[in-house]
């Protein structure tokens, strides 16, 4: 079953073009996930917050990248990461477009 992961934590940017620019590298490692069908960067200068929004083709993969990206954002010195796992309805998604 596809699993959404959304992943937000606390952020003083970059934003925008900065954070293109700064997390390219970042972009193309995490294309490479196994099981990952798209990921949403998101961000919001005004809140202070960052963080993405992931489909993954399986549970086990979504949890696995949950950990790794976990810990890598706590190596990277980010703290109160919050992270909401679902499980995605296949039939009414694809009716949406979802998939």
């Amino acid at each position: 079953m596809a699993t959404l992961l959304v992943f937000e934590f606390p952020s003083e940017g970059p934003f925008g073009g900065a954070a293109a620019e700064a997390y390219r590298e970042l972009a193309e490692d995490i294309s490479q996930e196994p099981n990952l069908i798209w990921k949403v960067w998101t961000e919001s200068s005004e809140k202070g917050v960052a963080g993405g929004v992931y489909l993954f083709e399986t549970e086990d993969a979504a949890r696995a990248y949950t950990e790794k990206h976990a810990a890598r954002l706590t190596n990277f010195g980010i703290t109160d990461i919050q992270v909401r796992e679902y499980s995605v309805n296949d039939p009414l998604s694809v009716i949406t477009r979802g998939r």
